[in-house]
């Protein structure tokens, strides 16, 4: 589980230090980092030219919930490469969805990022806009919090705005990464997903690329 495209190539890939390398035939490769489609594309390809399976399986969790072994496993590949898999999954995670073919899993975990960093961005934004008419954010994510509208992740980033606890579980520079794979997967036809990223890309240039995605917060402050 690491960073990006580039990182999973370097260990899988590296032809003096790479994984596969050292794999035997029938061996199955397990890609837990969030890649894009044509990074996972690119691992299988790879694995299939010395007989090795590739399961991407992307998590949805931070550090909390790997301490607590509750890691939701998203899983896109053969299901008796999961089956092989599975007691270890199972360990490390809460839960294991076998999404589909190789690609499937990395396609909904980008799916799931965006959803989350999409309404990040947008509590923030709101969160600001109730502030500057005088109604401060503990007061708007009480009423917020209580209300259907809110999701329950919606609310936890939002109580962390409020705190304004920006500890990195989830830094900004990573989801902005996360929104770019995204929009290579959805293509031209995805405006929230691309204003999204721009919110995330402009915390990063200012400086908030290191803090946790929350601290797109700060950008509505007056």
């Amino acid at each position: 589980m690491v960073r990006d495209d580039a990182a999973s190539q370097q260990v899988w890939c590296d032809p003096e230090q790479g994984a596969l390398a050292a794999m035997d035939p029938g061996a199955v490769a397990l890609e837990c980092s969030t890649l894009s489609p044509a990074g996972v594309r690119a691992l299988g390809q790879a694995a299939a030219q010395r007989g090795v399976a590739v399961l991407d399986a992307p998590v949805v969790g931070t550090r909390p919930q790997a301490d607590a072994g509750a890691l939701v496993f998203l899983v896109g590949g053969d299901a008796e490469s999961l089956a092989t898999v599975s007691p270890t999954l199972e360990i490390l995670g809460s839960a294991v969805h076998h999404v589909g073919s190789l690609g499937h899993g990395t396609a909904m975990k980008l799916a799931v990022n965006a959803l989350f960093g999409i309404q990040v961005s947008a509590l923030a934004e709101l969160l600001g806009a109730l502030g500057r008419v005088g109604i401060g954010p503990a007061r708007s994510m009480e009423v917020l919090g209580s209300l259907a509208v809110c999701s329950p992740a919606a609310k936890g980033s939002g109580a962390l705005m409020v705190a304004e606890r920006y500890d990195p579980l989830f830094p900004v520079e990573l989801v902005e990464k996360d929104f770019g794979y995204a929009l290579d997967l959805a293509g031209a036809r995805a405006p929230l997903t691309a204003a999204a990223r721009d919110v995330f890309a402009r915390a990063r240039e200012v400086g908030l690329g290191q803090e946790n995605l929350v601290a797109v917060a700060k950008l509505y402050r007056d």
